[in-house]
């Protein structure tokens, strides 16, 4: 592995907001070692994917932004991969069944061996940590080390393994053990996971880099297991797949330019698309009633767009290109009538990192051996229609996911932003965003009640605007209304970090989900 530059001498400020309270002491315990906002969300990012069962694991994909303290943004694309190189057709099509679950509100997906993607997430942090981190690979890997021996039980898997338990995690052995007491209930809130050999293959990674997973032992342990069980993820799929450094899709609001994740993925296009109609507003620090009519029906224009419906990530580029362009030309004309997890750090030279990593809603297989649980992209049914083995071998999927940083040229102050929640991310982060570039602070803008416009043309209604029960939401949007209790983790769970010259560091979970936060004042 090639080691980044030696860290500097002494702590850095960095402020971070993560998933739980073992993932921000693990970023702001790297910056006492002089780590910057890259480190930081490296360390937190890993200890999150060993921390919270169910919702994320090791094996997700994932995207990285990073404002560095000096030069251009950029996004790592870590987002997962159809696999099956070299395979022949009679091997696809097997190993997945569907369940329907009441996560969400109701949730149909698919699981097993066949709805295992290659993953990118562990790949995507390593390349980030190339390019802009400071500290040794495995010092930010130790805090996910020390928690894989096992950790307390947070209030957010739990809430989803709640619902899903015996659907998803009960079938397989290894699942089952990891998640579950000894007469069958899912670990209470506070008691503590151990899942077997998780440690160990933390500690791999930390000693030989992402290579243990794509092209070493850990690596082929998956393959065998996942293909054995009728699935269709292979060594070489892992052997090949890389992490794609992009340069990030860039919009202004207010006074800060924003970097969010650009095409073939969905979800920054959806933020970017979002902020471009609500330009100006809010008008003050909350929605007014018009206000409101605007953002439900900008919400419903974006997320009815179809981004992530053709099959190429050059069909989605366009499509994405498409609506960019049609909202610069119109503008805002006649609007006025699922399982993620996300850390956000900044630190206090202005560089920020944002990161966000899904394995889906989770296949249920959990690899002997290595406590390696494994993803289920293939089989998120918004984002992949057509079935979970209908793309040729080496596609990569679309995405929700945003993960966003930015900077206000004023002052340098940095930013860094994400969100969980499946197609929620993109509205979530974009009210906040709003909220925030409107004047409201940063705790106040993520407190805000939020809505969400539901585009499912299966459904009936096919549009459904779902909204926390204090957001006053007006009776003539146009759209069926469904309230649903204040905070709900429905809603998404932003992290944020912020930094600038003249209040220091500040980070800020989402009461919508027991997210923590850190700050090391350096």
């Amino acid at each position: 592995m090639t080691e980044p530059g030696s860290a500097p001498h002494g702590g850095r400020g960095v402020s971070v907001a993560a998933p739980n309270d073992l993932a921000a002491q693990a970023g702001v315990g790297v910056a006492r070692d002089g780590g910057n906002a890259v480190d930081a969300a490296v360390a937190a990012a890993f200890t999150t994917m060993v921390t919270e069962p169910g919702l994320v694991s090791l094996t997700a994909g994932g995207f990285v932004s990073v404002q560095p303290e000096d030069g251009e943004p950029v996004t790592v694309d870590g987002g997962v991969e159809m696999p099956g190189r070299g395979l022949p057709p009679e091997r696809f099509g097997h190993g997945v069944w569907e369940v329907s679950t009441a996560y969400a509100g109701g949730t149909r997906m698919t699981i097993g061996p066949g709805s295992v993607a290659t993953p990118g997430a562990v790949k995507a942090l390593e390349k980030a940590w190339q390019l802009h981190g400071s500290l040794p690979w495995r010092r930010l890997l130790e805090p996910a080390v020390e928690a894989a021996a096992g950790f307390p039980h947070g209030s957010a898997s739990h809430y989803y393994l709640s619902y899903v338990h015996e659907h998803i995690f009960g079938w397989h052995p290894e699942s089952r053990a990891a998640i579950h007491t000894a007469d069958g209930e899912v670990v209470p809130i506070g008691h503590p996971v151990v899942v077997p050999h998780l440690a160990e293959t933390v500690a791999r990674l930390a000693d030989e880099g992402a290579d243990a997973l794509y092209r070493g032992d850990l690596g082929a342990l998956v393959a065998a297991h996942v293909t054995d069980g009728g699935g269709i993820l292979t060594r070489d799929d892992l052997a090949a797949y890389e992490a794609v450094v992009r340069p990030p899709l860039v919009v202004t609001t207010g006074e800060w330019q924003l970097a969010t994740n650009p095409p073939p993925a969905a979800g920054g296009v959806a933020v970017a698309a979002l902020l471009a109609l609500l330009d100006g507003l809010p008008i003050g620090r909350s929605w007014s009633a018009d206000e409101l009519r605007v953002l439900a029906h900008a919400q419903a224009l974006v997320l009815g767009a179809g981004l992530a419906d053709p099959d190429t990530e050059k069909g989605r580029t366009q499509r994405a290109e498409e609506l960019l362009e049609r909202i610069r030309t119109t503008g805002r004309p006649g609007l006025t009538s699922p399982s993620t997890a996300t850390v956000s750090a900044v630190d206090d030279r202005g560089g920020a990192c944002a990161v966000t990593v899904s394995s889906g809603y989770g296949s249920g297989v959990t690899v002997p051996g290595t406590g390696l649980s494994l993803n289920n992209c293939l089989g998120e049914q918004e984002l992949v229609a057509a079935g979970p083995h209908s793309l040729p071998p080496g596609t990569r999927l679309s995405s929700n996911m945003a993960p966003t940083v930015g900077r206000r040229a004023a002052d340098g102050a940095g930013l860094a932003i994400s969100s969980p929640g499946s197609d929620r991310i993109p509205t979530a982060i974009a009210q906040v965003l709003a909220l925030f570039t409107a004047g409201a602070d940063l705790p106040a803008a993520i407190a805000h009640p939020r809505m969400h416009v539901r585009v499912r043309p299966q459904d009936d209604p096919p549009v459904l605007l779902d909204h926390e029960e204090d957001l006053p939401v007006p009776q003539d949007t146009g759209f069926t209304l469904r309230s649903m209790p204040a905070h709900s983790m429905y809603f998404g769970g932003v992290a944020a970090a912020l930094w600038t010259p003249a209040q220091g560091l500040q980070a800020a979970g989402d009461p919508r989900r027991a997210g923590a936060v850190a700050v090391h004042a350096g």
